[in-house]
Protein backbone atom coordinates (compact mmCIF):
# COMPACT_ATOMS: atom_id res chain seq x y z
CA UNK A 1 0.00 0.00 0.00
CA UNK A 2 1.22 3.36 -0.72
CA UNK A 3 1.91 6.18 1.60
CA UNK A 4 -1.26 7.93 0.08
CA UNK A 5 -3.81 5.07 0.08
CA UNK A 6 -3.65 4.65 3.68
CA UNK A 7 -6.54 3.59 4.97
CA UNK A 8 -8.55 5.61 7.99
CA UNK A 9 -7.68 4.79 11.46
CA UNK A 10 -9.90 4.14 14.05
CA UNK A 11 -9.79 3.83 17.68
CA UNK A 12 -12.29 1.40 20.04
CA UNK A 13 -12.21 3.60 23.02
CA UNK A 14 -12.78 6.40 25.02
CA UNK A 15 -9.66 6.33 27.18
CA UNK A 16 -7.91 9.45 27.53
CA UNK A 17 -4.80 7.46 27.78
CA UNK A 18 -5.22 5.12 24.77
CA UNK A 19 -5.89 8.57 23.00
CA UNK A 20 -2.57 9.84 24.17
CA UNK A 21 -0.36 6.36 23.21
CA UNK A 22 -1.81 6.20 19.65
CA UNK A 23 -1.38 9.42 19.07
CA UNK A 24 2.61 8.54 18.74
CA UNK A 25 1.93 6.50 16.54
CA UNK A 26 -0.21 8.77 14.22
CA UNK A 27 -2.22 11.94 15.01
CA UNK A 28 -4.61 10.84 12.07
CA UNK A 29 -7.63 8.58 13.91
CA UNK A 30 -10.74 8.61 15.16
CA UNK A 31 -11.92 7.52 18.97
CA UNK A 32 -15.34 5.41 18.95
CA UNK A 33 -16.74 3.85 21.97
CA UNK A 34 -17.47 0.61 21.01
CA UNK A 35 -20.99 -0.87 22.50
CA UNK A 36 -19.44 -3.86 23.93
CA UNK A 37 -20.49 -5.82 27.47
CA UNK A 38 -17.42 -6.85 28.91
CA UNK A 39 -18.66 -9.10 31.83
CA UNK A 40 -16.01 -12.24 32.06
CA UNK A 41 -17.62 -15.23 31.15
CA UNK A 42 -17.81 -18.51 33.52
CA UNK A 43 -14.60 -20.24 33.90
CA UNK A 44 -12.77 -17.97 31.29
CA UNK A 45 -9.34 -16.75 32.21
CA UNK A 46 -8.00 -13.76 32.65
CA UNK A 47 -5.52 -14.29 28.85
CA UNK A 48 -8.92 -15.67 27.47
CA UNK A 49 -10.69 -12.34 28.33
CA UNK A 50 -8.81 -9.45 27.48
CA UNK A 51 -7.93 -11.41 23.62
CA UNK A 52 -11.77 -11.75 23.07
CA UNK A 53 -12.98 -7.86 24.33
CA UNK A 54 -10.09 -7.11 21.96
CA UNK A 55 -11.71 -8.25 19.29
CA UNK A 56 -15.34 -7.85 20.33
CA UNK A 57 -14.33 -4.06 20.88
CA UNK A 58 -12.55 -3.45 17.19
CA UNK A 59 -15.26 -5.85 15.74
CA UNK A 60 -18.16 -3.54 17.40
CA UNK A 61 -16.89 -0.70 15.45
CA UNK A 62 -15.47 -1.94 12.42
CA UNK A 63 -19.21 -3.45 11.62
CA UNK A 64 -20.11 0.36 11.21
CA UNK A 65 -17.15 1.23 8.52
CA UNK A 66 -17.05 0.28 4.96
CA UNK A 67 -13.46 0.64 5.37
CA UNK A 68 -10.32 1.26 7.17
CA UNK A 69 -8.54 -0.46 10.49
CA UNK A 70 -9.78 -0.06 13.93
CA UNK A 71 -7.87 -1.12 17.35
CA UNK A 72 -9.51 -2.88 19.67
CA UNK A 73 -7.55 -3.15 23.26
CA UNK A 74 -8.54 -4.43 26.90
CA UNK A 75 -6.53 -5.24 29.76
CA UNK A 76 -6.51 -6.52 33.13
CA UNK A 77 -3.88 -6.72 36.11
CA UNK A 78 -3.42 -10.44 37.55
CA UNK A 79 -2.85 -11.00 41.21
CA UNK A 80 -2.84 -14.44 42.85
CA UNK A 81 -4.60 -15.73 40.15
CA UNK A 82 -7.74 -13.51 40.52
CA UNK A 83 -8.47 -10.74 37.90
CA UNK A 84 -8.08 -6.64 39.80
CA UNK A 85 -9.91 -4.40 38.58
CA UNK A 86 -10.33 -0.76 38.55
CA UNK A 87 -10.16 0.76 42.67
CA UNK A 88 -12.97 3.22 41.53
CA UNK A 89 -12.36 4.82 45.79
CA UNK A 90 -9.39 5.45 47.35
CA UNK A 91 -10.99 2.83 49.77
CA UNK A 92 -10.36 0.45 47.47
CA UNK A 93 -7.32 2.17 45.70
CA UNK A 94 -5.51 1.31 49.11
CA UNK A 95 -6.62 -1.99 49.91
CA UNK A 96 -5.14 -2.62 46.22
CA UNK A 97 -1.70 -1.27 46.86
CA UNK A 98 -1.28 -2.82 50.58
CA UNK A 99 -1.61 -6.47 48.83
CA UNK A 100 0.63 -5.41 46.26
CA UNK A 101 3.39 -3.98 48.57
CA UNK A 102 6.27 -6.15 48.25
CA UNK A 103 4.86 -8.95 45.19
CA UNK A 104 4.53 -8.98 41.63
CA UNK A 105 1.69 -8.15 39.50
CA UNK A 106 0.98 -9.43 35.85
CA UNK A 107 -0.65 -7.08 33.36
CA UNK A 108 -1.96 -8.48 29.91
CA UNK A 109 -3.38 -6.40 27.50
CA UNK A 110 -5.19 -7.83 24.39
CA UNK A 111 -4.52 -5.82 21.28
CA UNK A 112 -7.03 -6.44 18.23
CA UNK A 113 -6.83 -4.87 14.61
CA UNK A 114 -9.76 -5.60 12.59
CA UNK A 115 -9.98 -4.52 8.54
CA UNK A 116 -13.18 -3.25 8.19
CA UNK A 117 -13.11 -3.99 4.82
CA UNK A 118 -11.99 -7.37 4.50
CA UNK A 119 -12.93 -8.73 7.88
CA UNK A 120 -9.29 -9.55 8.26
CA UNK A 121 -8.19 -9.65 12.30
CA UNK A 122 -5.21 -9.56 14.17
CA UNK A 123 -5.05 -10.58 17.79
CA UNK A 124 -2.48 -10.90 20.36
CA UNK A 125 -2.12 -10.84 24.52
CA UNK A 126 1.04 -8.81 25.85
CA UNK A 127 2.06 -9.56 29.31
CA UNK A 128 3.70 -6.84 31.21
CA UNK A 129 5.20 -7.42 34.85
CA UNK A 130 5.36 -4.78 37.97
CA UNK A 131 7.33 -5.51 40.83
CA UNK A 132 5.97 -3.29 43.82
CA UNK A 133 8.56 -2.11 46.25
CA UNK A 134 7.47 -2.28 50.02
CA UNK A 135 5.60 0.06 50.81
CA UNK A 136 4.34 1.93 54.02
CA UNK A 137 0.77 3.16 54.83
CA UNK A 138 1.67 6.54 54.67
CA UNK A 139 3.60 6.57 51.26
CA UNK A 140 0.30 4.66 49.33
CA UNK A 141 -2.30 7.12 51.17
CA UNK A 142 0.07 10.34 49.87
CA UNK A 143 0.30 8.25 46.66
CA UNK A 144 -3.54 8.30 46.06
CA UNK A 145 -4.18 11.35 47.37
CA UNK A 146 -1.55 13.14 44.99
CA UNK A 147 -2.40 10.86 41.94
CA UNK A 148 -6.40 9.84 41.96
CA UNK A 149 -5.43 6.78 40.21
CA UNK A 150 -8.97 5.49 40.91
CA UNK A 151 -9.87 4.71 37.36
CA UNK A 152 -6.66 2.79 36.78
CA UNK A 153 -6.41 -1.05 36.83
CA UNK A 154 -3.99 -1.55 39.64
CA UNK A 155 -4.31 1.47 41.52
CA UNK A 156 -1.75 3.41 39.98
CA UNK A 157 -0.14 5.64 37.10
CA UNK A 158 2.94 4.00 35.60
CA UNK A 159 3.27 7.31 33.35
CA UNK A 160 2.97 9.50 36.41
CA UNK A 161 4.04 9.15 39.95
CA UNK A 162 3.03 5.78 40.26
CA UNK A 163 6.82 4.80 38.77
CA UNK A 164 8.11 5.54 42.50
CA UNK A 165 5.72 2.45 43.54
CA UNK A 166 8.05 -0.44 41.81
CA UNK A 167 11.31 -2.22 42.49
CA UNK A 168 10.91 -3.64 39.04
CA UNK A 169 9.43 -3.49 35.44
CA UNK A 170 9.52 -6.73 32.87
CA UNK A 171 7.89 -6.77 29.65
CA UNK A 172 8.94 -6.42 26.07
CA UNK A 173 6.31 -2.99 25.46
CA UNK A 174 6.49 -0.49 28.36
CA UNK A 175 3.67 1.16 26.86
CA UNK A 176 1.17 -2.10 26.97
CA UNK A 177 0.72 -0.86 31.02
CA UNK A 178 -0.82 2.00 29.83
CA UNK A 179 -2.90 -0.01 27.77
CA UNK A 180 -2.06 0.05 24.08
CA UNK A 181 1.15 -2.15 22.91
CA UNK A 182 2.33 0.18 20.55
CA UNK A 183 5.87 -2.15 19.31
CA UNK A 184 3.09 -5.04 18.58
CA UNK A 185 0.70 -2.76 16.86
CA UNK A 186 2.86 -0.77 14.57
CA UNK A 187 3.71 -4.83 13.03
CA UNK A 188 0.23 -5.44 12.58
CA UNK A 189 0.08 -1.93 11.00
CA UNK A 190 3.11 -2.64 8.62
CA UNK A 191 1.16 -6.51 8.33
CA UNK A 192 -1.48 -4.68 6.57
CA UNK A 193 0.28 -2.54 4.46
CA UNK A 194 0.80 0.91 6.59
CA UNK A 195 4.30 2.55 7.24
CA UNK A 196 3.47 5.02 10.08
CA UNK A 197 7.33 6.95 9.34
CA UNK A 198 5.98 7.61 5.64
CA UNK A 199 2.67 7.83 5.96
Amino acid sequence: MSEHASPPLYLASTSVYRQQLLARLSRNFTAIKPNVDETPRPNETAEQLVHRLAIAKAQAVATGLSSGLVIGSDQVAVFDNAIIGKPHSAENACAQLRRFSGQSVTFLTGLALVNAQSGKVQVMVEPFNVSFRVLTDAEIIAYIDKEQPLDCAGSFKSEGLGISLFSKLSGDDPNSLIGLPLIRLNQMLLNEGVNVLLS
